[in-house]
């Protein structure tokens, strides 16, 4: 009985450390500074999962050490739920970034998005007026764009240079024009309209060498803040898919050990009475 009890406090205590890295990995999503800082509402749930882990796995862990048959119930039946929770948000968060990618420009390092290739419920929740203006301003506000300016020398970058930098998805996206428009290099912000080239998108006349401006009208902004946070959310799946399988094999380990515990109960009154029961024969005798 003491063993098993022993064995739910370990498992609760490794669960309790287990609950770190998903709300280390929500904190990490809501403190990145690009584009996923602008989507708050995304890691929400992450931050919730993990500190129900961390409340639940401390109940579990006070019902063992001090026995108490409440806490453990509770702590099953809600380690289930919040499991149950953690598989479905996995789910949710690779369905809705399982479509888009960057594509490959040739002569260039960096890829290049397009709005096209995405779609589904965040694509659309991305693009809507109401959630795109605080999107655009929050990229603006983190001066992404300004931060690429390179000097070598006091020399600045070359256009040459330029083309074999590995951009980032919101760089790429909202900091330059598309290389289809032809536009002519000056410095990675700053970029002037060749005479005489067809406009083949329309993001191509929404660009503005306005500091302010920029391409944060462009879809292909759009496109790039959902690259990145695709990035970002399958890097942190990865963790969570890794701590789901750990915590289901723990809370078998829980399940099991507490069955045993509750039986080990059981059995106590059955075995007293009978050696009750025995002890006046042996009296008589």
């Amino acid at each position: 009985m003491r063993t098993s009890n022993n064995l739910i406090g370990l498992v609760n205590f490794l669960t309790f450390l287990l609950s770190i890295p998903i709300l280390g990995g929500g904190i990490w999503l809501s403190s990145r500074a690009n584009n996923t800082d602008c989507l708050k509402f995304l890691q929400w749930p992450l931050i919730v999962i993990g500190v129900c882990i961390m409340v639940v796995s401390l109940a579990g862990f006070a019902g063992a050490c001090y026995r108490n048959t409440f806490l453990m119930r509770l702590y099953l039946v809600a380690m289930f739920f919040v499991i149950a929770a953690l598989v479905g948000f996995i789910i949710f968060a690779y369905v809705v970034t399982d479509k888009g990618s960057g594509r490959v420009v040739m002569n260039r390092a960096y890829l290049e998005y397009h709005l096209e290739d995405y779609s589904g419920w965040l694509a659309e929740r991305v693009s809507s007026d109401s959630y795109w203006g605080k999107i655009s301003s929050c990229i603006r506000d983190s001066h992404a764009c300004a931060r690429m300016g390179r000097t070598f020398g006091g020399v600045p970058e070359s256009a040459d240079m330029f083309s074999h930098r590995r951009l980032s998805p919101v760089q790429s996206g909202c900091c330059k024009p598309p290389t289809d428009c032809g536009f002519v290099y000056q410095n990675e912000t700053y970029w002037s309209q060749a005479t005489g080239v067809a406009v083949p998108d329309q993001d191509c006349t929404r660009w503005s060498n306005d500091q302010e401006q920029l391409c944060y009208a462009c879809d292909s902004c759009k496109a790039g803040v959902l690259a990145s946070i695709k990035k970002s959310w399958r890097k942190v799946s990865v963790i969570n898919i890794v701590v789901m399988i750990i915590l289901v094999i723990f809370y078998i380990i829980a399940y099991a050990a507490f069955r045993n515990d509750r039986r080990i109960d059981n059995d106590e009154p059955s075995g007293e009475a009978r050696m009750t029961k025995a002890q006046p024969s042996r009296i008589s005798f």
